[in-house]
Parts: C-alpha cells; structure tokens; sequence
C-alpha cells in the first residue's frame, strides 16, 4: 500500500497529519492492480493550527479542516482496512517522515503502526545511481511522470509515488536486481518503530512474514 501523509509542525510537538491518502495495490496474473484508495482531511488539534506555510504548499486552509474528521476517526477508518489474514508493506517516499506520523499516532492506528515500509529513495538510489538528488520531483522528472498540479495533497502525492514505485520495480525486472522481495527489503526496507518497541496489543499472526 502506497501512503502518504500533509502535515503541520507546531513549535515543541511532532509533525501533525492534516491529510492522509493510501493506494493499495496487489500483484496478480503478472501485473500490478490497484485494488483500493483512500483519502481524507484531518483536522488538527488545537495547538497545531494550520499556518501560512502550511497553506501555501499543500493548499488546505483552517477553514477546510474545521470539519474534517479527527484523527482517531481518519486514521481509525484507514486501520480497519488492514485484516489479520493478509500481509502488508507500506511504500513512501521518504518513509521515515510516514513512519513517524504513524508511530505517533499509533493509538489510533494499531494495525497501521505494525506494518513495515519499502522507501521509494533508496530503491531509486540503487536503481538508477547519479541523479543529483532523489526527491520526489527529481524521479517523476526521470521517469517522464507527469508532474500533478495538486501536488502536495496527499492523494495526488500518492499518485504519482505509486507511478514512481511501478517504474522502479520494473527497472529492477529488467535488470534482474533485485531479484526477489527479500533482496528489495534488504536495500530499502524499513521497520516500523512498533516492530521495535511498542506493546500495541495486535491480532496473533498479524502481518508476519
């Protein structure tokens, strides 16, 4: 499943999620399919109001957030997508900024916070060395990805991380490397924090490789 996340960083606190949107994709019959997308605002507490900044990258206003869901109702709806009989990973650009908000909002997302992530840097980065840099603009400019005009919400962001992962996996076919999903979450694998050191009470054989 390919998530990403639009914040706001308060002064002395964590990032806090003001829209969330995941795109689930499954490999069948020898093709990529995706099977399920979601999306949603999230109004922010209190002390993490929505600033100028904030604003003028991602285009979302106080106003729009006002009645947006909490984030135990967003992000409780998303975890209940995730079932004890199936295996997950999540793809992010950049996941170590995805696993934090999950981490940190991990009472609302239990099921979330256990799932560990393939990072769409260090795939490229051993894919295609020499670029000057891997941000996300950078890829979707190499791999000739239409670059959105919403970019920076979270449900176009996801998009076009999705069409970024997709190229990469199939450079990775074509150059037989790496070879398997073992050898892809040794070069970019990340565990999530919840696999470490939580004690989120978790259905018994949820998520196990």
């Amino acid at each position: 499943m390919v998530i990403d996340f639009e914040t706001t960083t308060p002064a002395g606190h964590p990032a806090q999620p003001i829209e969330v949107a995941a795109l689930a994709l499954r490999y069948q019959e020898g093709a990529w399919t995706a099977v399920g997308r979601s999306s949603s605002l999230i109004r922010p507490p209190a002390f993490a109001p929505v600033t100028p900044a904030s604003t003028a990258q991602t285009g979302l206003t106080p106003e729009q957030l006002r009645q947006a869901p909490t984030p135990a109702e967003a992000l409780g709806a998303l975890d209940r997508r995730f079932t004890a009989d199936n295996r997950y990973l999540l793809v992010a650009q950049h996941a170590a900024t995805e696993a934090n908000i999950i981490h940190n909002q991990r009472e609302h997302c239990p099921a979330l916070a256990r799932v560990d992530f393939l990072d769409t840097i260090p795939f490229a980065k051993h894919l295609v060395p020499g670029l000057p840099n891997y941000k996300l603009d950078t890829l979707l400019a190499h791999f000739s990805i239409q670059h959105p005009a919403d970019r920076h919400r979270a449900y176009a962001d996801v998009d076009v991380t999705a069409q970024v992962f997709l190229r990469l996996v199939n450079t990775a076919d074509e150059n037989a490397q790496p070879s398997d999903l073992a050898a892809l979450v040794t070069i970019a694998g990340r565990t999530a924090k919840c696999n470490i050191q939580c004690n989120i009470p978790v259905q018994s054989g949820l998520f196990e490789i």
